[in-house]
Parts: C-alpha cells; sequence; structure tokens
C-alpha cells in the first residue's frame, strides 16, 4: 500500500499530471479513499480524456467536489508553433507553473520523428531546441 500523502488546503492545487501512479494512489489515501481511486481517474484522464472533475461519474460527488478544491488537471498549451520550409514544425509547451519545454517533428519519407523535451533544461543540447538553453 502506498505511504499517505498528506493533502491539505493550499492556494495552489496540485496537478495531478505531476503525478505518478504511486504518488496518485498516496494522494487519493491522503484524501481517506482508497487506492484504486487512482486508476479511475487516470481512466478519465488517458483514456477518454475527461479533465473536468464533475464529468467523471464513477466518483462520488463529494469526491469530485473535494478534488475541484485541491486539484487540478493541467494540460500543456502551445506557445509557439514554428513550421519549416522541410516540413518539420518545432512547438513550444508552456507547462502549468510557467516553465516550457519542447517538441520537435521531423517528416521523414517512411516515417515521422517526434523529439519531445521531457525535462526543463535538457542536457542533450540539441542545436534546433531551445529547452537546453533554460
Amino acid at each position: 500500500m502506498p505511504e499517505k500523502m498528506v493533502v491539505t488546503p493550499t492556494e495552489q492545487r496540485i496537478n495531478l499530471l505531476d503525478l505518478d501512479r504511486r504518488d496518485l494512489e498516496a494522494f487519493f489515501v491522503g484524501l481517506g479513499e482508497k487506492p484504486f481511486r487512482a486508476t479511475q481517474l487516470m481512466k478519465w484522464i488517458y483514456h477518454e480524456r475527461v479533465t473536468d472533475f464533475a464529468a467523471m461519474t464513477n466518483l462520488s460527488k463529494t469526491l469530485r467536489e473535494q478534488l475541484a478544491k485541491c486539484a487540478e488537471i493541467c494540460l500543456p498549451q502551445v506557445a509557439l508553433d514554428q513550421p519549416s520550409r522541410d516540413g518539420s514544425h518545432k512547438w513550444l509547451l508552456r507547462l502549468d507553473r510557467g516553465n516550457s519545454i519542447e517538441m520537435v517533428f521531423i517528416p521523414e519519407t517512411d516515417r515521422g520523428t517526434l523529439c519531445i523535451s521531457s525535462q526543463i533544461g535538457c542536457p542533450l543540447d540539441c542545436s534546433f531546441c531551445a529547452t537546453a538553453q533554460q
């Protein structure tokens, strides 16, 4: 069973996308819920693409209201789209706390390659990517 995560009301709600399954289970245990709630929530987010707690009908109304007060689901937003003459696209994605990451799509004749900078300040220092410069 996951360790109990203490959940206290704060002005800044926790972005549930920042939590892996184990942390999400601990989050729900901290709310007094069973760990299986993490799986239910993940199915809503990743299978059904639902980010509104009110629409998650297999969660109790009380839990949905509690989640709306202490948590949020913040998807990255495209801040900049830079298409290139060769068909490549570079996107700057703004994360919920003001940080940014980059993503580059490189089309090829038989496939496409997607390079995703998954961390702030990626150490690979690719010449086409500004994420490493943060």
